[in-house]
């Protein structure tokens, strides 16, 4: 069975980005066409990780193929954020994951007592800020599994991610990470011989998934945003007049660009396993 185990809809709030952070949203995915175009896709499953936010599930929860999940965003010890996938929910344990998730012993108390999936979500990527070496001790020692195919990251950042899931023996996951239609289902999550969402959960947790799919691009990310830009212009068409604020996408999206090659980079560079010696030829006898 295949499902994209990373997709927004408009339940994810509001965007991040200056000036825009108070009139557009991350997302302006309606959760019922996000639902139909996965299954049009070829997407077996269906879940939504909105970030810190179960909405879509008012509307998809009577669909037999449908399972709850959530994107946590989570404060490290060190201080630093990071979102972490969280799937085979219940509508109850989002209030007590919300409440944990500046507490990670807590959260991670939770997820295991409940018997809950957490992931690393984009684990090479600034998309949460900076990183700190000891957040990556705790990914390899706390965390369920790693998402090693993020339909938005860089391949070198979704190559690095596996080599980490690889090294720590963490299950892994795939998923579009798409905030617009056009990405979803691009890249997902297989876990062969499972027949409904139990099995496919059960399948993770045995390290049974394959993460597959497309990686994301310069491109990819700039026409997702000018995706977001023309759908705020439809939700609030006096925004048209404010339309040169996303004549700028390009350059915006070659700085966040760059900002992840520079972390792919750094961290790349420091968890690059180690080269072996050059053995020195024994002399001839």
């Amino acid at each position: 069975m295949r499902c994209d185990l990373h997709v927004h809809t408009r339940h994810s709030g509001m965007c991040t980005v200056p000036v825009l952070s108070r009139i557009c949203l991350e997302s302006y995915n309606q959760p019922r066409a996000l639902y139909e175009t996965l299954k049009q896709r070829g997407m077996d499953l269906v879940t939504v990780t909105d970030h810190d936010s179960i909405g879509a599930a008012v509307e998809l929860r009577h669909h037999p193929d449908f399972f709850l999940s959530e994107e946590v965003t989570c404060t490290m010890p060190s201080g630093t954020e990071m979102h972490a996938g969280v799937y085979g929910m219940r509508e109850r344990d989002h209030d007590e994951l919300q409440r944990r998730r500046h507490d990670l012993e807590s959260l991670l108390a939770y997820v295991g007592e409940n018997g809950l999936f957490i992931t690393v979500n984009h684990l090479y990527s600034s998309l949460t800020g900076r990183r700190d070496h000891d957040d990556f001790e705790r990914f390899a020692r706390d965390f369920h599994g790693v998402e090693t195919r993020n339909g938005c990251m860089l391949p070198r950042a979704n190559r690095l991610a596996h080599d980490f899931a690889h090294r720590f023996g963490k299950p892994v996951t795939g998923g579009s990470d798409s905030h617009t239609l056009a990405g979803v289902a691009r890249t997902f999550t297989e876990v062969r011989g499972a027949r409904n969402a139990e099995e496919f959960l059960a399948g993770l947790r045995r390290g049974q998934s394959v993460a597959m799919g497309d990686h994301g691009d310069y491109w990819k990310l700039t026409a997702a945003v000018c995706g977001i830009g023309g759908s705020l212009i439809q939700a609030r068409p006096w925004m048209l007049l404010a339309s040169a604020l996303f004549a700028a996408a390009p350059v915006v999206t070659l700085g966040n660009y760059l900002r992840e090659i520079a972390f792919v980079w750094k961290w790349g560079s420091r968890h690059a396993p180690p080269q072996p010696a050059d053995v020195a030829p024994e002399p001839a006898r």
